[in-house]
């Protein structure tokens, strides 16, 4: 997948410490993730629903 052009997106709750963060973006398949020290490393895709899912989990604190 081509990602030329996607707006990486960092979470709001991101301390900006330079430690421990993620930058996601969204796709035409669903959303991109990636770790922000190391962009180049690549990102990992989800799909829609897993995307949604994710987010809905962390909006009801079911990932703590």
């Amino acid at each position: 997948m081509d990602h030329e052009g996607a707006r990486w997106f960092k979470s709001s709750y991101s301390g900006g410490s330079g430690t421990e963060c993620v930058e996601a973006a969204f796709t035409a398949i669903g959303a991109s993730v990636r770790d922000s020290k190391q962009p180049s490393g690549g990102p990992f895709h989800v799909s829609p629903e897993a995307w949604a899912e994710f987010v809905g989990s962390v909006r009801d604190s079911r990932l703590c």
